[in-house]
């Protein structure tokens, strides 16, 4: 389905009775809604599941200016989607830079969630030189997806450590497959604009958040376990769950107790 506004053409699914309560999930870079297929095939008997491509990824359709691949530009126009689509509130799921956005929604836009999973996610970096290094990076890796072999650019980005646990658990060719259904030079507006270097550093607003918040890192992740306990340090609202025997990307190394884990959290009593 697509939702259309101004400047974008969001490609989304819609999982699920309206009767139940509504999930949006928010896939990490180079992924799509798809992403979350079996997870959602798995959780549609008892939640309304909507799974978006977010700008610069899968069938997703960007209109206007490079700007609207932005963090802000970005959560407005899913907000304005939650609008259409008359969800007033529901719950908020983020993976990876799709953790990122669901940050920034949570802090922002607080009176539309209520409870946060975000796996393997960060408030970005706390200090402006590291943003300014990073977003070099960013800008460096954004050229190599526009100008060299895009397959060669996917089994480079997948052959870091981060992702060996993933390329373990699962068919690993036929996810580079699926990943080169996107379009090289979408991904690189993208990675420009709403990657780590251009994010806007979160920590200090995460002191404030009020909406129960669970942080899911795996067990072989380690830079991203050490960022969330920061996080749950800093926040009341939160608490971190080490998933056992998984990476970076939980939710497809671990499918089973990744469901399991946002029924249990979901259905907990009310807020």
């Amino acid at each position: 389905m697509i939702g259309k506004n101004n400047n974008y053409q969001l490609h989304y699914s819609l999982n699920g009775s309206n009767k139940h309560p509504a999930i949006l999930f928010l896939h990490g870079f180079m992924g799509k809604s798809l992403d979350f297929n079996i997870a959602i095939s798995l959780l549609s008997e008892n939640f309304y599941c909507l799974a978006v491509d977010l700008p610069g990824h899968g069938k997703t359709r960007v209109i206007g200016g490079e700007d609207c691949y932005t963090m802000p530009k970005t959560a407005q126009a899913l907000i304005t989607l939650l609008d259409d689509l008359e969800i007033d509130k529901c719950f908020l799921f983020g993976y990876s830079m799709g953790g990122r956005l669901a940050l920034y929604m949570s802090l922002y836009f607080p009176s539309r969630f209520d409870k946060v999973v975000l796996e393997s996610a960060s408030p970005g970096l706390k200090h402006k030189l590291e943003r300014e290094q990073r977003l070099q990076n960013d800008l460096q890796l954004a050229e190599k997806l526009q100008t060299t072999n895009f397959k060669d650019f996917l089994l480079n980005w997948y052959d870091r450590p981060l992702f060996k646990s993933l390329k373990d658990s699962l068919d690993f060719e036929q996810l580079i497959e699926r990943r080169l259904d996107n379009n090289p030079v979408e991904l690189a507006k993208s990675l420009r604009n709403i990657g780590t270097g251009n994010q806007p550093s979160l920590w200090e607003q995460l002191r404030k958040n009020k909406i129960p918040m669970l942080l899911l890192a795996g067990e072989y992740d380690d830079k991203f376990i050490a960022i969330n306990r920061e996080m749950a340090s800093l926040c009341p609202q939160s608490k971190l769950e080490i998933i056992p025997k998984t990476g970076h990307n939980i939710h497809l190394e671990n499918i089973n107790k990744f469901v399991t884990v946002l029924r249990n959290f979901y259905c907990l009593a009310e807020n």
